[in-house]
């Protein structure tokens, strides 16, 4: 059920950021998120942090996620 939740909080984030976690989460490595969304992997760090700041305000804001 947790999985499902997570996919669904996930579905309210830009592609981008939705992308990245779950490549991150899939074992992907920066250099695999940054070729998979075309941007400088230096820039891969951020955009996790971002997106997991995203995802933990989707889930505040559902507690079914």
């Amino acid at each position: 059920m947790a999985e499902v939740d997570r996919d669904r909080a996930l579905a309210e984030l830009p592609v981008a950021h939705a992308v990245a976690l779950r490549l991150r989460a899939g074992g992907a490595d920066d250099q695999a998120i940054a070729a998979a969304l075309g941007i400088d992997p230096a820039g891969v760090p951020a955009l996790l942090e971002v997106a997991e700041a995203k995802l933990a305000a989707a889930q505040a804001r559902d507690p079914g996620c």
